[in-house]
Parts: C-alpha cells; structure tokens; sequence
C-alpha cells in the first residue's frame, strides 16, 4: 500500500467509475485524520498540500508525511494542490510528492500549455504524476464569508481540453463546469452536458474542485458523468471549527487543548469518511 502516484492510484477509478477523495492538510493533526480515515475504511485517498499552506509549514512537515505515509495500510497519494509556479512544482518533487498540480487556469491558453508542459517533462522524468486545470473554478478564502459563484465565461471548453491533454500528456484534468472552492451563493448549478462533452473527448481522470456545498446526489451524478478525482477541504474544516465551538462552549472556555484538538480532529476524520463512502470509493 503505502505512497502512491496519482495516475497510478486513479486508474482504477477511471475504469470502475468512482471517484477518490482529494482532502487539505497544512498541519500534522490535519494530515493523521486524513490518513486514519484512509486506514478505517481501506479506501486510497489524496492528501493533499495546497500552494498557499506552505507559509505554515517547513520540509520537516514534508518528511514526516512521506514517513507516515510509507507506513500506512491505505494507498495514499502525496500531492501539490494549486502549485503556481514551475520552481514550486519542483520543490515539492524534491520533497518527496507523488504528484502535482500546476494550474495555469488564469493564463491565456497557449501560456497554461507551456507552463503545464515544462512541469510535465520535469516531473514524468521522477515518477511523478501531474494534475492541470483548464478552465477556471473561482471561489476560496476571499469568498468565505458571502459565498461565490461560478462564471459560465470560465467554464471549459471539450475540444480545447483535448487539444491541451494531447499537448501537454498531463495525466489529470481539472474541469469547470458549475464548482467554486469554498462557499457557495445560492444552490450550485452544474453543467453535466458540458462534463459529459469533456468526458467523451478524454480519457484520462478527471478532476473536480470544490466539492464542498454538493449534495450527495450531485457526487453521485458528476461520478456518473466522468469525474474520478474530488477535492474537499471547506467542509471539513469547518465541522472541525464547529466542534471546536461547541467545545469551548460546553467547557465554558475552559479546556485543555489536547482535548479540543482531539475533539476537532475526530469531527475531521468522520467527514472524510463519510465523504470516502459517498464518492464510492474502494
């Protein structure tokens, strides 16, 4: 089991049509719910370190989780999440990463193949897969609060998507087609005929941001039309926020931290598993 390459831990979801679970870390508490919940269910996931988390962590954070990983019984895949650059693509390599993501999404087109490109090269040559996003998902911290929306305008194209995987021999593809990270405003809107369009065209795993505010029978429908691989971070965070909370509240603030810790930690891995069990996951 153990450390596992993305193209090669999604392979068998593309032929058996299920999805697996991309979830956050940028701490050790964070990373060990994940993983356990890995481990309960026998299920492979993807743990995976944001870009923008790397302010609050240091290489040693990165060996650990190699370490940790090597000695589970799942199959878990380390993976740079919204890496920018090609400099922090390769740094994650160097730490140890099975995968990353390079999203170019906000450049022209031609810029996202070429930097996409470069990444692939650089980390096929290491054993790495690699993960891109054509189209763009809007949304994150900045929406928190109100809530955001998908822009149709940046909703993928079919035929550009199977242009850039002919271009670039990414091994994922991340799609917009109706998801935003975070928060949601207003009852999310998902173009299945648009994913469906995508999927006809390319047959290598696809990837879905912004998992979190979808209803079951959205998971259930997206999987049927293509998608293999979901991120989800916000609800997760958040019911470990709320049990935190709800903590401090019963205790009236008075409470040892290793306690509320605990208690925020247990709440993540109960909805990591039970998010595992909703994508079909196996």
């Amino acid at each position: 089991m153990a450390l596992v390459a993305l193209k090669d831990l999604l392979e068998d979801a593309v032929r058996n049509r299920y999805a697996v679970g991309g979830f956050d870390a940028g701490e050790h508490g964070f990373a060990e719910a994940i993983i356990q919940a890995a481990e309960e269910t026998q299920a492979p996931v993807i743990l995976m370190v944001p870009e923008p988390f790397l302010k609050y962590v240091d290489r040693h954070f990165f060996a650990y989780l190699v370490q940790r990983i090597k000695a589970s019984s799942a199959s878990i895949d380390l993976h740079l999440d919204h890496g920018s650059t090609y400099e922090s693509c390769l740094k994650a390599i160097h730490y140890g990463f099975t995968s990353v993501m390079i999203d170019g999404s906000v450049l022209p087109y031609e810029e996202n193949v070429a930097l996409t490109k470069k990444v692939v090269e650089a980390a096929h040559a290491a054993g790495v897969s690699v993960e891109a996003e054509l189209g763009h998902v809007g949304g994150g911290e900045e929406t928190l609060a109100d809530g955001g929306t998908a822009d149709e305008d940046h909703f993928t194209d079919p035929d550009e998507a199977a242009r850039f995987v002919e271009k670039t021999n990414v091994d994922a593809l991340a799609v917009s087609f109706g998801t935003v990270h975070g928060v949601y405003r207003g009852t999310p809107k998902l173009d299945l005929e648009r994913l469906t369009a995508i999927r006809r065209q390319i047959d290598l795993p696809l990837v879905m941001h912004g998992g979190s505010g979808l209803s079951d029978e959205d998971f259930r429908n997206v999987i049927k039309c293509g998608i293999n691989k979901i991120n989800y971070f916000t609800a997760v965070s958040f019911a470990a926020v709320e049990e935190i909370k709800l903590a401090l509240a019963e205790k009236n603030g008075k409470i040892f931290y290793p306690e509320l810790v605990a208690r925020a930690l247990q709440k993540a891995k109960e909805e990591v598993v039970k998010t595992i069990k909703v994508f079909g996951t196996r």
